[in-house]
């Protein structure tokens, strides 16, 4: 699996990049605001530069506009003013968008996908939130589509009324099997018949629906959940469009879409760091160093 580094911080990239495991780059308007606000006086064009020479590998830089006609006119922008520096420029494209006055531009996503692919700029399509929207990207001509699998978390658990912040930390990992188990246990009154004696009323129960679906997003448990069947559907039909796992809050995470088959995760620095690290790790390099001898420590010292 190619790692991406999701940050637009130059000191990240290329600290990551030196240890040898960064295949590329994501970013985004949150992120560069991010970079540009940690400095006095930045030049963003020549910042934007430097970090498409600092990897070879792709770089995502994201179109601001919300209709087709705006995201066609600055995708083609970014990709002929920056794609010289290193050949190695992305154009990021909602799934869909919607205007600040409310409007939904469901479509215009699409066909601002299919315009710049057809013209020979590869795409990222991002926002993805369920496998039905990367088939579409796909079909239009997506180089990647990156379903939002930390987001996808997220949302599932405020369906069933967990807020993060309060219930859980932003990283911490979702676990599908303990959201079923929280349902068997919510399932208990039908033991006492109060639901329904028959299994054809328990199946067609309403509040038993509702307390399935709440867990689940459109039948999806989990981020890596989408992200395994998207490639699923990939797979099935060829598509060269490349599956990049985004939004991603841990170590675990990034584990299980790896074992879903995903080409790409792009990863917070911190994420990547958290990779590395475990405890027994750090125990044993530390009893490994303490019981070096002085004859194996001279061979090194001539």
């Amino acid at each position: 699996m190619k790692i991406f580094i999701d940050t637009a911080e130059l000191t990240e990239i290329k600290e990551a990049y030196s240890w040898g495991i960064v295949d590329g780059v994501t970013t985004n308007p949150s992120l560069i605001k991010k970079a540009v606000d940690a400095r006095d006086e930045i030049h963003l064009e020549e910042y934007i530069e430097e970090i498409l020479r600092t990897v070879d590998g792709p770089v995502s830089l994201e179109v601001i506009g919300l209709r087709a006609e705006e995201m066609i006119e600055e995708g083609v922008f970014l990709y002929e003013r920056f794609n010289p520096v290193n050949d190695n420029v992305v154009v990021k494209i909602p799934i869909n968008t919607r205007t600040k006055d409310g409007q939904s531009k469901k479509y215009d996503g699409l066909k601002a996908i299919k315009k710049l692919s057809s013209a020979g700029i590869p795409v990222n399509t991002t926002l993805i939130m369920k496998p039905e929207q990367a088939l579409l990207a796909a079909k239009a001509g997506a180089a990647y589509v990156s379903p939002f699998a930390g987001r996808i978390d997220d949302y599932i658990r405020s369906n069933v009324g967990l807020v993060r912040g309060e219930d859980y930390d932003k990283g911490a990992h979702h676990d599908p099997s303990l959201m079923d188990e929280a349902i068997v246990l919510a399932k208990r009154p039908f033991e006492d018949g109060l639901f329904g004696e028959t299994l054809e009323e328990i199946y067609s129960d309403e509040r038993l629906k509702d307390l399935r679906s709440s867990a689940r997003d459109e039948g999806i448990r989990s981020g890596a959940e989408a992200v395994r069947s998207i490639k699923n559907i990939f797979d099935n039909y060829d598509f060269d469009t490349e599956v990049l796992a985004a939004s991603m809050r841990n170590s675990r995470q990034v584990r299980e879409v790896a074992e879903a088959g995903a080409e790409v995760a792009t990863l917070p620095f911190t994420v990547i760091e958290e990779m590395l690290g475990h405890y027994k790790t750090e125990k044993g390099i530390l009893a490994f160093s303490e019981d070096v001898v002085p004859e194996y420590k001279g061979i090194f010292e001539g």
